[in-house]
């Protein structure tokens, strides 16, 4: 199998005057290429810590992670930027989108800082993307503001995909979605997954992590042994 991403014996500490906190105590984890796969834990287990490091927003205090066979823990904070631009695709709880632009402007927006990428070919993509995350394309023109949660989050998913990323990190995304429309969107990652693409999922869901292919439970910032397994949701 050809690996997206390889952690190994990852630790993250924080420093302070008077205490040192361990958020990772040396979690290890591979993930290959087309694999959708959660990682669930409660708050406070070093899921979030773990996510930032798989998404290049930090670095491990020890340890060593790998995207595409790059170690980020010797990349400067500049090839740090490079890779989160231009290899991996965040969806967040919270969307973020901007609500006064449009819905293909939204999408579009990661393609402006991509200097690969004509200007003439931003707009086509952008429509590529929003039809691969099932957004209604009748609607390119509503603002971000004026779509319901399920449509923000499927136009969350499109500008992850724009950049056509080696990795799609996912980060509490059914968070703020009703039960109808958070399968919906899970469903929409599985048909991602049947098309190539590699996703890990962050939640504190146990029903939403069980529709992934894998599960990593972690806790007390280590991988609950026993429980990196094939899910329901299994191929």
């Amino acid at each position: 199998m050809s690996y997206v991403l390889q952690a190994t014996d990852l630790h993250r500490a924080y420093f302070s005057k008077d205490q040192t906190t361990y958020a990772l105590r040396g979690v290890s984890l591979t993930v290959g290429k087309g694999e959708f796969v959660a990682i669930v834990g409660p708050s406070g287990s070093g899921k979030s810590t773990l996510m930032n490091i798989l998404g290049c927003l930090d670095v491990p205090t020890s340890g060593h992670y790998l995207l595409e066979g790059v170690d980020t823990s010797s990349c400067s904070e500049e090839e740090l930027a490079y890779l989160r631009a231009s290899r991996i695709g965040f969806v967040f709880q919270s969307f973020n989108l901007l609500p006064r632009a449009s819905v293909l402007r939204n999408v579009m927006l990661p393609l402006i800082y991509n200097k690969s990428c004509p200007v003439a070919q931003r707009e086509q993509r952008a429509i590529k993307a929003l039809a691969a995350a099932e957004f209604p394309l009748e609607y390119l023109e509503h603002r971000g503001n004026e779509i319901s949660g399920g449509q923000m989050q499927r136009v969350a998913v499109a500008r992850a995909l724009v950049n056509d990323p080696a990795l799609i990190l996912a980060d509490e995304p059914t968070g703020n979605l009703d039960q109808k429309t958070s399968a919906k969107v899970i469903d929409t990652f599985k048909k991602l997954r049947d098309k190539g693409r590699t996703i890990v999922l962050v939640t504190h869901d146990p029903e939403v992590a069980a529709k992934a292919d894998r599960q990593i439970v972690i806790r007390d910032g280590l991988i609950v042994p026993g429980h990196a397994h094939e899910s329901a949701g299994q191929r």
